[in-house]
């Protein structure tokens, strides 16, 4: 098969249930912060995406960016999703469009090991594992509930934690942020990895380098594997001397988008672990290159598609095709993770997730279960008509 043309895209915007973000103006269950893809061919495989946006804008996006994938071959996603990039970077990169191209691209991927009959995690260049440990990404609460919602996930087999956004930091209270994080690491055992994310990307967050210092000392005592997003996202030199001075690896890189927006920040050092989020960094090929990019700095990558499943599937492949990638993040809790799927992801008896090995993603949407969650998900399946 040399060409499968691309038909339309179609995208369904998730409602209902979006899971709280711990912004400090929080998302409400029926905002659309996330969005559904499907790119049909003439053939009739169809690829599936995610998008870390509002779906309505997305579906808005889908209409500016028609002329350039309409006819497109669905068998080259790099070529095609580059196409795209270049062709609308006078609408400003990084934004709903460089969005929308991802959950394109994702999907793409998703046509080709479909075509192939391979997983995407091997079309990327080769298996360097079969499962992956999940870290189990919660919000912080108060000490108690934080450790009783620790515990409750670590009953369900997980043995890797993230907490933060909430309190931690916006209650201008560093004993309370030491007690979060104390009962967190009590609740989730001392063998179990533990990480923590500030959210400095929240509005208006209301710390610099030196509340940063004083914190990652602290987090230092209760062997915090990593410290994220502890400074605004643009505050480049700050990263630089946090990551020279803190004993605790320092995270970051989910607000970058497009390749070109992490040199500055892999080459002047400003991470040991670095977290683009394939829904919205351009899909699976950017990620890529941001990954290998990323290791040719002795940076370690960690995907944060962690939105939907099917952004963990992407950043489950990619786990799959990068040799130090050992954790992907799982959102606990998530209906749109957790109750999309025909056969939901199932941690094994050591707390790993299987890396699909279908063709494709190799994940099955259950149109049942997401009539819950988008008006009309029949678009996913099968192309409305045209007029």
């Amino acid at each position: 098969m040399q060409r499968l043309k691309i038909t339309s895209i179609e995208a369904a915007p998730l409602f209902g249930e979006s899971p709280k973000g711990g912004w400090s103006t929080e998302i409400k269950p029926d905002d659309s912060i996330h969005a559904l893809i499907a790119v049909h061919t003439d053939a009739g495989i169809t690829g599936l995406g995610s998008v870390f946006t509002d779906g309505r804008m997305v579906q808005a996006a889908l209409q500016v960016l028609r002329p350039l994938f309409d006819g497109e071959n669905a068998l080259e996603p790099e070529r095609v999703a580059e196409k795209l990039h270049q062709n609308t970077f006078w609408m400003g990169r990084g934004g709903v469009i460089t969005h929308t191209i991802s959950g394109i691209d994702i999907a793409l991927w998703d046509i080709l090991g479909k075509v192939t009959h391979q997983p995407v995690g091997r079309l990327l260049g080769g298996t360097y594992r079969h499962r992956v440990q999940p870290y189990c990404s919660l919000l912080m609460e108060e000490p108690q509930q934080m450790a009783d919602t620790v515990a409750a996930f670590r009953a369900r087999g997980f043995r890797a934690f993230k907490i933060g956004w909430g309190p931690f930091g916006r209650a201008l209270d560093p004993k309370l942020d030491e007690t979060i994080v104390r009962a967190a690491r009590e609740a989730a055992g001392d063998t179990a990895k533990l990480f923590v994310d500030a959210g400095a990307s929240d509005a208006y967050w209301p710390h610099g380098l030196k509340w940063a210092l004083r914190t990652a000392q602290m987090l230092d005592d209760f062997d915090v594997g990593w410290f994220e997003e502890p400074l605004r996202p643009d505050a480049l030199d700050d990263y630089c001397a946090l990551r020279l001075q803190s004993r605790v690896p320092i995270a970051g890189g989910e607000v970058l988008t497009r390749r070109q927006s992490f040199l500055p920040w892999l080459s002047r050092g400003a991470f040991d672990i670095v977290q683009p989020d394939v829904t919205k960094v351009g899909g699976i090929s950017e990620q890529r290159r941001i990954a290998w990019l990323a290791d040719e700095f002795g940076v370690k990558y960690i995907g944060h598609g962690w939105n939907t499943a099917l952004g963990l599937a992407a950043d489950l492949h990619l786990a799959a095709a990068m040799p130090q990638t050992d954790l992907v993040e799982f959102i606990g809790g998530s209906p749109y993770v957790d109750g999309i799927l025909s056969e939901p992801f199932m941690l094994d008896d050591e707390g790993y997730l299987a890396i699909p090995d279908g063709p494709g993603l190799g994940v099955q949407l259950d149109p049942a279960k997401l009539a819950r969650f988008t008006p009309n998900p029949e678009v996913l399946f099968a192309p409305p008509k045209r007029r």
